[in-house]
């Protein structure tokens, strides 16, 4: 009886560790941006699908005046509220890659967007590359799981 039981508790321990790997490799969670210029971390993202579509919402600032900064740069419906729980993420589709893009990855400190590719660092699951395009130039952005 002592041998059943310890072979579920490895079956169990087995099914726990590949459930874990697996989400590890999924762009969909909670990523930590970084400020590119000094590298400190600025917010808290929910990278969720929706619909088949990719979305994302600020969830915690991180550093600045913290959870009640408002959007002072933005225009129409962003201007004056608050970033937590603002979606800059919009609507973003796979490709054959495996990359999404779209047309609004939203970035708060400018009050623009911008078109944008998302996709997993192939050689470190644990961060994701984005990219914001205006015209022909780009910027790259590296954003870190958040652990939970």
């Amino acid at each position: 009886m002592q041998g059943i039981q310890c072979k579920k508790w490895i079956v169990l321990l087995g099914c726990v560790m590949v459930s874990n790997f697996v989400r590890s490799q999924s762009v969909f969670g909670h990523w930590r941006t970084v400020d590119d210029e000094t590298g400190e971390p600025k917010a808290i993202v929910d990278v969720y699908k929706q619909d088949g579509l990719m979305y994302g919402k600020i969830i915690k600032i991180l550093s600045g005046e913290g959870q009640g900064s408002l959007c002072t740069k933005c225009k129409g419906d962003r201007k004056d509220k608050p970033l937590v729980g603002m979606t800059i993420i919009e609507a973003l589709e796979k490709n054959a890659d495996g990359e999404w893009k779209g047309d609004t990855l939203f970035d708060p400190e400018q009050g623009k967007a911008f078109k944008c590719k998302i996709w997993l660092n192939p050689d470190n699951p644990n961060e994701l590359k984005v990219r914001g395009y205006l015209s022909f130039v780009y910027r790259t952005q590296t954003w870190i799981r958040a652990v939970e």
